[in-house]
């Protein structure tokens, strides 16, 4: 080990800087066991392990993959672009089809329905046709009686493509007016005239790069004929509703004719929101051709080529500020990299608009926003949904403002955060009215020992040659519910057998989330029985027709609010039977811990059940659930989109080589709102893989396009995600200690992708770092911060023969 080896190691592995105590400080929080044994307690609010989680470490649990194949099945591959954008002129597929065990091919003509996939904005072909748009664009499957065999014959189809220009760059789309939506702009204010008499002026840009979802489990369908020109789909997908639509669209068939099924996803974080339709369409295109059930699961290189990513952003902002670092004027240009084709890119770039106050009050701002056309995958939906992308943005703006003054950067935000009686109206004119971001700063400021940290800090790296740390705290606020309004409802079916067991089906899907788990505790409580008696089945269009995608962080919310409605109302069929039994109100009778009770006397649920089938009393019901309160006018953007908030903060510390540009996260302190924790459990999970995801987008994972339009980051070779190495050994995660003050299910709050965001805090303790090493106050880093980029932005704008620090 080389001397500056050894002192990367002792910068980083020893937890913070701090005071004395900061042994104490690295000491993880006390959580309830979540292998706590069934109790007469409630089911919600106590940590228990997920439903499938025994399954999954025993390999029981049943993925697509795991279902045993029918006999006939077959087994398609995608023939695939290699021109970014090109006529296609021909399709010779000679060679494949002379390989053993190929059956044949599909292609455009094969489409019985609509040849244009059934999206909102009808603009994406269900295979390129006329022309190609992308490096990667599905053109066609081959279908063979092996997976293999399909994949080799793929690749032996001859394609005759004439190139075209292809547009690869955001700025380029741009400039050319190259749109898949309108532009939109939202205003308050005069911001020109603020701007012009702001005491302090900066202007600037920003690239921040897109994300690969990475899910354990790749992309798959698998489509079965049944009788009567009625099909069976098994999908991985986020929204089995939207499956239905598609498939039934591009068959040429209604809705009814479609049943799609999904019992769990191996991870999803949004790709699987819209592109899972794409592998059902082609499954089940193939299978209506060669009369025989169809799988399809993309390799995870071709899952790298066809599908979309998170969306890339380039910015240009001018702000306006007071001497306290304050804001008194903003404009914001937003370019979003949509790909070729629209897919969720309009709602990504309105969210990524609503979020870009974060925290923080805009009074004076002019946010424009475009949705340029690139010819590359179609980017989609990703965990946070644009949140990130106007979070990232503003948090920029800000750190830059502090050093630009020479104050600490947690002064700035705090000086610019939502009010409580004034300065708390958005952008979009949301009222903030559960606004907690003030005193839940100052505990984490306090608990993370900020202040003494930062001297301790800069003392160090005006010791330190090589190895330079840096700190940050940033909030987080997040708005819960879909911003298409007419997505936030849902359904629910709860059965109660005569044994006192319950059965709940629910339109959510679980992609290890944890829903279905959530869901069965919320069951459990209004039915007043264990646990262990309510059991969650698979999500199947047949059951809760036209329901959301999982997504929004929306699940639980939603579905679980639906689940509570049917599971009360099989509760007031049996209060209500009882009271004719007993001869006293229904509003007497009371459910728990595996009783009904009333004034008279206490049976056990079973028998209450058992005597109530026997009176002919329903044991089963359907719930329903719209979220209250929410409306907004979709061309101007204003109105009151969400339900309410959720808030955290996050203090991370990092440490640079100056050398070589690698970076470690060192400590992370995290003070977040979750109401009232469903399963704490659960939900910590959800902080840490948010964060850690999120620190994987901006500091690892980096999407490189070549000069052909080509992807030459597909493969975990050249693809960073983050591991167990990268997880700091001082990791703190406390809930705010407060209910949610809206009227939702359990008096909790949504955890799927506001935590996402905090990761922002590593990506400004990397900024300070840069600048501490730097020395002149500037940090020009773009995200991803990988190693090279960090070298850059500690020379950018240097004289050549400096070296830094």
């Amino acid at each position: 080990m080389t001397a500056r080896d050894d002192e990367f190691t002792s910068a980083t592995g020893g937890g913070p800087a701090g005071p004395a105590d900061a042994g104490e400080r690295n000491l993880a929080p006390a959580t309830v066991s979540p292998h706590a044994p069934a109790a007469a307690q409630p089911a919600m609010g106590r940590s228990r392990p997920h439903e499938s989680a025994r399954a999954q470490v025993m390999g029981a649990a049943t993925y697509i993959d795991d279902i045993a194949e029918i006999k006939g099945t077959l087994h398609a591959a995608p023939i695939l672009s290699t021109v970014a954008h090109g006529r296609l002129r021909g399709i010779d597929p000679a060679a494949a089809l002379a390989l053993p065990g190929v059956h044949g091919v599909v292609l455009a003509g094969d489409i019985p329905g609509d040849p244009v996939l059934a999206t909102f904005v009808h603009d994406e072909p269900v295979f390129a046709r006329d022309s190609v748009q992308h490096v990667g664009q599905v053109v066609g499957l081959v279908v063979a009686e092996t997976v293999m065999q399909a994949r080799r014959a793929a690749r032996l189809v001859k394609l005759d493509i004439e190139p075209l220009p292809a547009v690869l760059d955001v700025r380029e789309a741009h400039a050319k007016q190259s749109y898949v939506l309108p532009p939109i702009v939202v205003r308050r204010g005069e911001p020109e005239q603020a701007l012009a008499r702001a005491r302090h002026r900066l202007s600037g840009q920003l690239e921040v790069g897109g994300q690969e979802h990475f899910y354990l489990e790749g992309q798959v369908a698998y489509a079965l004929p049944l009788e009567q020109d009625q099909w069976w789909i098994h999908s991985s997908t986020q929204h089995p509703g939207e499956v239905q639509h598609w498939v039934a669209h591009a068959l040429g068939l209604e809705n009814n004719a479609v049943t799609v099924e999904c019992r769990r996803m191996g991870g999803g974080f949004g790709g699987k929101e819209t592109q899972a339709g794409h592998m059902a369409v082609w499954a089940a295109l193939a299978a209506r051709k060669f009369g025989r059930p169809v799988k399809l699961r993309l390799d995870r290189d071709d899952d790298f080529l066809v599908t979309g990513k998170r969306h890339p952003f380039a910015y240009d902002w001018d702000a306006g500020f007071d001497d306290d670092g304050r804001l008194t004027g903003l404009k914001i240009t937003m370019l979003a990299n949509c790909g070729f084709s629209a897919d969720l890119s309009g709602p990504v770039a309105d969210r990524a608009v609503f979020h870009t106050d974060n925290a923080y009050y805009l009074g004076d701002v002019e946010i424009a926003s475009y949705r340029c056309k690139t010819n590359t995958q179609s980017h989609t939906a990703f965990r946070g949904f644009g949140g990130p992308q106007g979070v990232i943005l503003i948090e920029a703006i800000l750190g830059e403002i502090a050093r630009h003054l020479g104050i600490d950067a947690l002064d700035v935000r705090k000086a610019n955060l939502y009010g409580v009686e004034e300065r708390n109206v958005t952008h979009y004119q949301m009222k903030v009215e559960d606004n907690i971001l003030h005193p839940l700063i100052d505990r984490l400021e306090h608990t993370s020992h900020y202040r003494e940290r930062r001297a301790e800090i800069a003392a160090w790296n005006a010791t330190s040659p090589v190895i330079q740390r840096g700190l940050a705290i940033t909030p987080v606020k997040f708005g819960i519910s879909f911003t298409a309004t007419f997505f936030n409802q849902a359904g629910a079916l709860v059965h109660v057998f005569t044994d006192g067991s319950i059965q709940v089906n629910h339109g959510g899907t679980e992609m290890g989330q944890g829903l279905h788990t959530k869901v069965m505790q919320v069951v459990a409580d209004e039915l007043g029985v264990p646990f262990e008696r309510v059991r969650c089945t698979a999500t199947e269009t047949g059951k809760v027709p036209n329901a959301s995608a999982t997504a929004a962080s929306s699940g639980t919310d939603l579905n679980g609010r639906a689940a509570q409605f049917a599971a009360r109302n099989v509760r007031d069929n049996l209060a209500a039977f009882v009271a004719g039994l007993d001869g006293c109100g229904a509003g007497a009778v009371s459910f728990r811990a595996g009783q009904v009770l009333s004034p008279k006397a206490t049976r056990s649920f079973d028998e209450v059940v058992k005597a109530a089938y026997a009176n002919r009393i329903q044991l089963w019901s359907d719930g329903f659930y719209r979220t209250p309160k929410i409306h907004y006018d979709k061309a101007t953007l204003t109105g009151r989109p969400f339900f309410y908030f959720a808030y955290g903060a996050a203090c991370t510390e990092v440490a640079i080589d100056t050398l070589t540009g690698e970076s470690r996260v060192l400590a992370v302190d995290i003070l977040h709102d979750v109401g009232t924790s469903l399963n704490p459990a659960i939900d910590i999970g959800q902080i840490e893989g948010g964060f850690i995801q999120g620190v994987g987008w901006l500091t690892t994972e980096e999407l490189v396009w070549n000069g052909r339009g080509a992807l030459a980051t597909h493969a975990p070779s050249t693809y960073k995600i983050p591991a167990t190495g990268d997880v700091p050994e001082h990791f703190r995660i406390e809930f705010w200690p407060e209910p949610n003050r809206e009227d939702n299910v359990g008096g909790s709050k949504a955890v799927g992708e506001p935590p996402f965001m905090l990761a922002v805090s590593a990506w400004e303790a990397l900024r300070d770092a840069v600048a501490q090493a730097r020395g002149d106050r500037r940090a020009p880093l773009v995200a991803p911060a990988t190693a090279e980029n960090v070298l850059k932005a500690l020379r950018r704008g240097r004289s050549a023969g400096a070296v830094a620090p």
